[in-house]
């Protein structure tokens, strides 16, 4: 039974050890890229290490002189935080309510599938009907118009997620609350929602990743450094005909930092609704 157990517990490393090299490799490769001379890049065979370490282009893109690569990028860091943030604060308030309600009326559940199903288009379906709106609006290459784009995706998300942690939540929690004279708002804010801390944090976290990764209509949808966001940037680096590929992936790796923090921030989120959601007897 020991030898058993040590050789499970064996494989089971070697699996997880496996699993991090798969995923962590890419992401190495990428800031190696980044501090590598460019003719190792093009070298053949390929450098593996750079010759000689160079972090020049991290101070390239991080610079803020007017009209240089770098003020290009920041301002593009920018917007895209901005716009990332504001459709994910706008989609988990209106899937907080929209999730409890379509959770605690199983009648109306088929109205969720339809806004579902609105989020199963491809984007270029919609690209028309949504750049007509926004040029209505006197919204297109705003950061603002952007945002309310992305929250036409993120909302139906978000809200099936949030329905899906109501579920899990008795309904006799509330209805005892009820009982003892708390409002419907006060049961949602001080029984229901502390209980929903980990899957607010959840959606709130995959809400801001989708944003930030969106690049279809961000690309059309913005035209100059006003509302550009990232990932339209990056790809405007990677556009001439002779790319540095170490400053792609500079980008690549700043790029990929907001999201680790924010995924930080949210796990610290999920372990304390965990902590404090439960109920006292």
């Amino acid at each position: 039974m020991e030898r058993r157990s040590l050789l499970a517990s064996v494989l089971i490393h070697a699996a997880a050890l496996l699993l991090a090299a798969v995923i962590l490799a890419p992401i190495f490769w990428l800031f190696v890229m980044s501090i590598s001379p460019a003719a190792d890049l093009v070298a053949k065979p390929l450098r593996w290490w750079p010759s000689e370490v160079d972090f020049s282009r991290y101070a390239t893109l991080l610079s803020t002189i007017p009209n240089s690569a770098g003020a290009a990028f920041t301002a593009s860091l920018v917007n895209s935080i901005l716009v990332a943030s504001m459709a994910t604060i706008a989609a988990i308030a209106l899937a907080i309510p929209a999730g409890w309600a379509v959770s605690r009326t199983p009648s109306i559940g088929w109205s969720l599938s339809l806004v579902i199903a609105t989020y199963m288009l491809p984007p270029v379906a919609l690209a028309v009907p949504l750049y007509m709106g926004l040029a209505a609006l006197g919204l297109l290459n705003s950061v603002f118009g952007l945002a309310l784009v992305y929250l036409s995706i993120l909302a139906p998300f978000t809200t099936w997620l949030m329905k899906s942690g109501f579920d899990g939540i008795p309904r006799e929690i509330e209805q005892a609350a009820m009982m003892d004279g708390a409002s419907l708002f006060a049961t949602l804010r001080i029984v229901t929602l502390p209980l929903a801390l980990p899957i607010v944090a959840t959606s709130a976290l995959f809400a801001f990743l989708l944003g930030w990764d969106e690049f279809f209509y961000a690309l059309l949808f913005t035209s100059d450094q006003r509302a550009r966001t990232l990932t339209v940037a990056i790809a405007d680096l990677a556009g001439g005909r002779v790319s540095d590929y170490g400053l792609i992936a500079t980008a690549g790796v700043l790029a990929a930092l907001p999201p680790v923090a924010v995924g930080l921030l949210m796990q610290r989120a999920l372990i304390s609704g965990l902590t404090s959601g439960g109920v006292k007897g």
